[in-house]
């Protein structure tokens, strides 16, 4: 694939990648890729990725669906043996192959590094404002009696 420049494109649905299943609230929608191989400026062996999927996600503030977008654009330098990592440019990524490189496993792994870590949906903030009301909360602390009181009482004595 590398010495050929190959490359591929295309769409996946989410439902066949089952780590992704796992990390999604609803297993709808598709995942668009590109995957061009080739050799970076050094002549090592590379594979640019860019993928980009709408997945649902439940948002841990306000505990309802949303929608959100991944994208992910990298370029791993392809390994054949832990020590070939070093010659890698910063720009990339090592990815060790030791056999048959699944492209969907390369998809997966690029959108599970971009998946936040806990889904919060944009705009659930206001809503969180309109749960608490801060006047209520304000009005309960000036009632309760001061525990330091009693020290002002037996400091003036």
């Amino acid at each position: 694939m590398v010495a050929a420049r190959r490359s591929f494109f295309g769409t996946l649905p989410v439902a066949a990648l089952p780590r992704l299943v796992a990390s999604v609230a609803e297993p709808d929608g598709d995942i668009e890729y590109e995957l061009d191989f080739g050799c970076d400026d050094l002549g090592n062996s590379s594979l640019d990725v860019q993928v980009c999927a709408r997945v649902t996600l439940l948002c841990q503030r306000s505990l309802e669906l949303f929608h959100t977008e991944l994208r992910a654009k990298t370029r791993l330098g392809l390994i054949k043996d832990e020590r070939d990592e070093d010659a890698l440019p910063a720009t990339s990524e090592p990815l060790l192959v030791s056999g048959p490189l699944r492209m969907e496993d390369v998809i997966e792994d690029e959108l599970l590094l971009v998946l936040p870590l806990i889904p919060v949906a944009p705009g659930s903030e206001q809503k969180m404002a309109a749960w608490i009301s801060t006047d209520g909360a304000e009005d309960a602390v000036d009632t309760e009696p001061n525990p330091f009181a009693v020290l002002s009482r037996l400091k003036s004595s």
